[in-house]
């Protein structure tokens, strides 16, 4: 009787074990949210030429560094913000809080002013961003024509795009949260020149860009309403850089997903071995490419993205004859 009841107990403890376990997956799955691409396209087209609408205030008044890095925005623990912008002798901020549901301007002088994120034209938005921003005493004069996308509706005249799901906008937040914070692990890996963690406001990604400190062939040029020489002063030197997007329906790659790239291209980059098995090399792109959706619903998602991005580095690296024991921390320093 002693060992039925023993056994009994063994069994009830393993289930609720492994209750336990499943539990702390989903928990841990929650973290890095849903994201198919086919289900907030409408909302993503739109909050990405609100983005290039701030992201174009940064491009006007912050001074010019290396491969146009004044221009980013960054991850925040609320949205995406643009850090201190100069102006004048004052600076200010402008940060979408996907929290709230709000964009945000402070400035230095102590004052600030709020515009709900809620469904709108491209046209209505601008139009409320630039008397946000006069009301301030604020007057960036921007371009106002998107950037890097196929169509060239200017901002004034865009009534196509109005759709905006904030809770399709907060789920996207969260997922760059992540990425946000496993990047930026990644980064301390390197000793050479590196990038922050940033979001690219003209492709709606977020990247990391490693520098073997040579400079590079000049960059061919080419990309959709962008002139070549942003192309050319951002591939001025060599890199390798990893990232994320939302994915192109219609592309290669119609969900969102981590990529990885160097330029230049060494070559063998489509036969070099890289993990994990859900990686692999889309020659359309030229790129190493990994669904978020694998990393998502892995039991690890933070070392399956390490493994991506460090398998697709020392690749590249090694293939590109890069200074690796000058430029990377060794493996037992790693964060």
């Amino acid at each position: 009787m002693l060992q039925q009841i023993e056994r009994f107990v063994g069994v009830v403890r393993w289930h609720e074990r492994k209750d336990y376990m499943t539990s702390m997956m989903e928990e841990r799955r929650s973290d890095w949210p849903e994201l198919p691409l086919a289900a907030w396209q409408d909302t993503y087209a739109t909050l990405h030429r609100w983005t290039q609408i701030v992201g174009k205030t940064r491009l006007a008044l912050a001074p010019m560094q290396n491969h146009w890095w004044q221009v980013t925005l960054y991850v925040t623990s609320r949205g995406l913000g643009t850090s201190p912008i100069p102006a004048g002798t004052r600076t200010f901020e402008v940060d979408f809080d996907f929290v709230e549901r709000q964009l945000v301007v402070t400035t230095s002088d102590g004052r600030v002013a709020r515009m709900p994120l809620e469904p709108m034209t491209v046209a209505s938005f601008y139009q409320k961003y630039m008397e946000l921003l006069a009301a301030l005493a604020l007057e960036p004069h921007i371009r106002p024509v998107p950037a890097e996308l196929p169509d060239t509706i200017p901002f004034t005249e865009d009534r196509e795009h109005r759709s905006y799901d904030a809770d399709a906008a907060e789920r996207c937040w969260r997922a760059l949260t992540q990425v946000d914070r496993v990047m930026k692990r990644f980064r301390g890996r390197f000793l050479g020149k590196s990038s922050p963690s940033h979001f690219w406001w003209g492709a709606f990604d977020l990247s990391c860009t490693r520098f073997s400190g040579r400079l590079a062939p000049t960059h061919p040029g080419g990309v959709p309403n962008l002139p070549d020489r942003v192309t050319r002063e951002a591939y001025s030197h060599e890199c390798i850089s990893a990232g994320w997007w939302p994915g192109t329906l219609g592309s290669p790659v119609t969900e969102p997903a981590f990529y990885a790239y160097a330029y230049p291209e060494p070559p063998g980059c489509p036969e070099a071995i890289v993990r994990p098995d859900a990686a692999r090399y889309e020659m359309a792109l030229r790129e190493w490419v990994l669904p978020y959706e694998a990393v998502r619903t892995a039991s690890d998602p933070d070392g399956m993205l390490l493994e991506f991005m460090q398998t697709t580095y020392d690749a590249a690296a090694s293939l590109g004859k890069w200074d690796r024991p000058s430029l990377e921390r060794p493996s037992a320093e790693w964060p």
